[in-house]
């Protein structure tokens, strides 16, 4: 996982040293715990990639999208028991594949979960809304997996990727 995607996720922003990442570890473990929340595991697995990213951090980091975590959770709580589709977090995107066709009304920006459509990947993806494109280049997905890692959501952690 990139910092600035781990940033995110922990709302971390500005001059950030080990001591604040825990803090912000320890803020984000308590609100998205899943006793609390019923995507708290998918979360919490986020989180977790965040914190290993950033536990030894000490510098600046740029001012990210306030509260996209909490965007993030939101997400996955609307999409996480919606049956035939694969869930997959590639650094602060959430993509979906799988069958979900049936399932594009609730996965849509306009009635739904607020995920865009990929044509060219066969996928939806969800991302921060401070996301600006560097380059308009074609990337597979084992090339966002391998730069920005991946968790699968809902089963067992396939791949981990720094």
């Amino acid at each position: 996982m990139k910092l600035q995607d781990a940033a995110k996720i922990l709302d971390l922003s500005g001059d950030t040293t080990p001591a604040s990442v825990k803090k912000a570890y320890q803020r984000a473990a308590s609100k998205y715990h899943p006793d609390r929340n019923p995507a708290g595991v998918e979360m919490m697995k986020a989180v977790n990639l965040a914190y290993e990213t950033l536990k030894d951090f000490q510098g600046s980091l740029e001012q990210g999208v306030e509260g996209y975590a909490d965007e993030l959770n939101n997400v996955l709580n609307k999409i996480i028991e919606l049956s035939g589709i694969q869930i997959e977090v590639c650094g602060a995107w959430i993509w979906v594949t799988g069958n979900t066709k049936p399932h594009a009304k609730s996965l849509g920006r306009k009635e739904g979960a607020g995920l865009f459509f990929a044509s060219k990947k066969k996928a939806w993806y969800y991302r921060p809304s401070d996301w600006k494109s560097a380059s308009r280049g074609s990337y597979s997905m084992d090339d966002i997996r391998g730069t920005h890692g991946s968790v699968v959501v809902g089963k067992e952690r396939k791949s981990l990727t720094a």
